[in-house]
């Protein structure tokens, strides 16, 4: 019985270890990856490559021999973000840009960078040195123009040849954005604030200066104007002078004046004053 049982026990863990192996021996290639197969550091095998005969799908492979590289299919991104390139008018630019990549030769990738991230660390400088020497060729207003488009083929024409050697493809290269630096941007906007500023001082002051000369001529004429009314009937003049101090004292507030509230006047019955009120001229 003992002897039964020790049987079953090796051939339990026999089945077990087949299993595991087995497990660690197969993998799978989804359509969007590509493989390398890594023996002892060097590359002995494909699946899933441009060109090769095997597909996606289920494969084996050596447990602790093999090491499966996985790479992917689609296309890749580099960024190059807020770069200070100086132009041919001298003018420093921060320049954004973006190129598009796939891995077009997985083989040579894991032997010259070892994966994609290897690749993009190879490419960034590259990519930066290519835009410089591009952009350095051109003033800042041609980057404004349809010449942008002939300097970023250049720059991807460039970029391609140097990415050739990683075993990558480059299939697009954007500038996002290319502004004048912070600081140039600052101070042109100061001074033109400060300009806007000493235009509204001037037009405010002339304002002012008009609105003087404009309220003298007004006292001036309204001056003529009551004496030439003083002139011809004198009480009338006198009359309605009064009228306007009694309406002014006595009167209630007008619109958008505030409120005088409750006071008391006492005068005498002859006072100077009230003269109009008793008919007396």
């Amino acid at each position: 019985m003992g002897r039964l049982w020790e049987d079953h026990r090796l051939t339990i863990m026999a089945v077990g270890a087949l299993l595991v192996g087995l497990l660690m021996s197969v993998y799978v290639v989804p359509e969007e990856e590509q493989v390398v197969i890594v023996r002892t550091g060097e590359p002995v095998g494909t699946v899933n490559t441009p060109g090769g005969t095997k597909g996606p799908g289920l494969y084996l492979r050596a447990p602790f021999i093999d090491k499966v590289v996985r790479i992917e299919r689609r296309l890749l991104d580099l960024e190059m973000n807020d770069e200070e390139v100086l132009s041919n008018d001298q003018q420093r630019l921060l320049v954004n840009a973006f190129a598009r990549f796939r891995i077009s030769d997985p083989v040579r990738m894991v032997e010259r960078a070892g994966s994609t991230e290897g690749v993009r660390s190879a490419l960034e400088p590259i990519l930066n040195s290519v835009l410089r020497q591009e952009l350095g060729r051109r003033t800042f207003q041609a980057m404004l123009t349809a010449e942008r488009g002939s300097a970023l083929a250049n720059v991807r024409a460039n970029l391609d040849r140097q990415a050739r050697q990683y075993g990558a493809e480059v299939v697009d290269v954007k500038i996002m954005r290319t502004d004048l630096p912070d600081a140039p941007l600052q101070s042109a906007f100061r001074r033109m604030e400060s300009d806007r500023e000493r235009e509204a001082r001037a037009i405010r002051a002339q304002g002012g200066r008009d609105a003087r000369i404009i309220r003298a001529e007004a006292d001036a004429e309204a001056a003529s104007i009551y004496a030439d009314a003083f002139g011809k009937d004198a009480e009338f003049y006198d009359f309605y002078r009064a009228m306007q101090s009694y309406d002014t004292t006595f009167g209630p507030a007008r619109e958008g004046e505030a409120p005088k509230g409750e006071s008391s006047i006492i005068l005498s019955p002859d006072n100077e004053y009230l003269r109009q009120f008793r008919g007396r001229r």
